[in-house]
């Protein structure tokens, strides 16, 4: 089948098998790798954006994604620099691993997209469909509200 969608700001089409993910299309066609699989996404390292949304690639056909706009974490940095909340995680030592680390980052920009300002409860809300075994978050908590904190003060 024949899709075209826009990913990280550049338009795309190809004739993709019916049953081909999101996910393998992005890593397997684009050779976008950021966007990981854990081989059934329990993990959500899958997670990218879709029309703005964080979802989870696996879960996703690229076909169901026909005509829409899609954001890996290769995509999230401004004009070549790290994006706020990357930057956060450098500095907060909120970098995981290179498995979870991308997920993580596109699910918390979500959130900062809809709330610029979330209490660490609803942080470590939203973290529940990115799992790392690497920490308890509480780095990344601190990066998520430093960024929160940095938007306020402007």
């Amino acid at each position: 089948m024949q899709i075209s969608l826009k990913v990280n700001g550049q338009e795309y089409s190809a004739d993709v098998e019916p049953r081909l993910l999101l996910l393998d299309f992005l890593r397997d066609h684009l050779g976008l790798t950021g966007t990981k699989s854990d081989g059934g996404s329990t993990s959500g390292s899958c997670t990218v954006f879709l029309n703005g949304v964080s979802v989870k690639s696996s879960y996703i056909l690229a076909v169901q994604a026909d005509g829409s706009e899609i954001v890996t974490i290769e995509g999230i940095s401004q004009n070549g620099e790290l994006n706020p909340l990357q930057a956060a995680f450098w500095e907060m030592g909120a970098v995981q691993n290179g498995f979870s680390t991308p997920a993580l980052i596109i699910a918390l920009t979500d959130l900062l997209n809809r709330n610029s300002n979330p209490s660490e409860s609803e942080i470590r809300a939203w973290l529940d469909g990115v799992i790392s075994r690497d920490t308890g978050y509480q780095n990344v908590v601190r990066a998520v509200q430093k960024v929160a904190e940095t938007q306020a003060n402007r």
